[in-house]
């Protein structure tokens, strides 16, 4: 069981034999541009643990605390706002680069930051780094809702995005696959479904309102999730994959998960009845990452494991990020 934040970091980048033999392939510094959002701290982390000989760490640092982080681990941090045009100029000129900057929480009432976010600077970053590998990490939101027994959308799957974050994201993908065909620049766009980690996830939602005794929604029945450290491994494995015209891949877990089913199986680890509003939809939000699996092989966590370890991280009251996914939304409100 995991105990603490430092139990889980060192769980979460311990780097695979398969992993460092990727990162030993990799010559010269790699570059995470957004790398203080929730994966890019142990995605950095896994890098250096990895044997990656210098990674480089931008963002605008708002907490310099996560800044001091990464600056003791390794990290060559440099604070700069992506999205002004000489600060972008200033960045090393690096071959291979993470693109994990985007906006999705406060997306709705602040649509313009989002659309300069996610649609906006991808544009730019391939403008800027025709010459690199990039890995795009953008959102599986860009799906059609489908139903669970359809084992998820994949990447020829119809694209639907609902609400403004969703567009843009569709529209971010839209420009690097066109800067990647122009400039022949290889990329990889990865559509990912919501990464978990102790302190924060869907599955982390569910216990949280279990804990606090509040009904869970329904509406939005089934969900992908795929835990945060194999999201990671994966990542770091991706430059291979990068092609041009840019190639795309889901990123999530094997298991299509019920919202009504994994309460229950939380509820009975913490003691607690769960409590339920509404029914379940006919269609929700879910991906097919077989693909994937085909080119690297499956995860190495499954759901059950997440769900033993969330139970007993919220029962002892852990630390939380406080970013609820949200995952409930079918409007696209974020």
């Amino acid at each position: 069981m995991i105990q603490n934040e430092e139990e889980l970091v060192a769980r979460m980048t311990e780097p695979s034999p398969a992993v460092r033999e990727a990162v030993a392939r990799i010559r010269g510094d790699i570059m995470l541009l957004g790398v203080a959002g929730k994966m890019g701290p142990s995605l950095a982390e896994l890098l250096l643990r990895a044997g990656a000989k210098q990674v480089i760490g931008v963002s605008r640092f708002s907490d310099p605390k996560q800044r001091h982080y990464l600056d003791s681990v390794g990290v060559k941090t440099i604070q700069c706002s992506l999205i002004d045009d000489q600060a972008l100029q200033t960045l090393p000129e690096v071959e291979h680069i993470f693109l994990l900057a985007g906006h999705k929480f406060g997306s709705t009432g602040n649509e313009p930051l989002t659309w300069v976010m996610n649609t906006w600077l991808p544009a730019k970053i391939m403008q800027r780094f025709p010459r690199s590998r990039i890995v795009y990490v953008s959102s599986g939101n860009v799906y059609q809702f489908c139903e669970a027994s359809s084992g998820g959308s994949r990447e020829s799957g119809t694209l639907e995005p609902i609400g403004e974050y969703a567009q843009s994201r569709l529209g971010g993908e839209r420009l690097i696959q066109y800067y990647s065909e122009s400039n022949r620049t290889p990329v990889a766009i990865v559509r990912l479904f919501y990464a978990t980690e102790l302190r924060y996830g869907v599955i982390l939602d569910i216990a949280q309102k279990i804990k606090s005794q509040k009904p869970i929604d329904l509406a939005m029945g089934y969900f992908n999730q795929i835990w945060q450290g194999d999201a990671n491994a994966y990542l770091a494995r991706f430059f291979p994959l990068c092609e041009s015209p840019a190639r795309i891949l889901n990123l999530t877990g094997p298991e299509i998960l019920s919202v009504r089913e994994t309460a229950l199986e939380l509820g009975q680890l913490m003691g607690i009845e769960p409590s339920f509003q509404g029914k379940e939809s006919q269609t929700a939000l879910l991906g097919n990452a077989s693909e994937l699996f085909k080119q690297l092989g499956l995860p190495t966590i499954k759901a059950s494991q997440i769900v033993e370890w969330v139970a007993h991280w919220v029962m002892q009251e852990n630390p939380v990020l406080n970013k609820p996914t949200k995952f409930e939304s079918r409007t696209g409100r974020f």
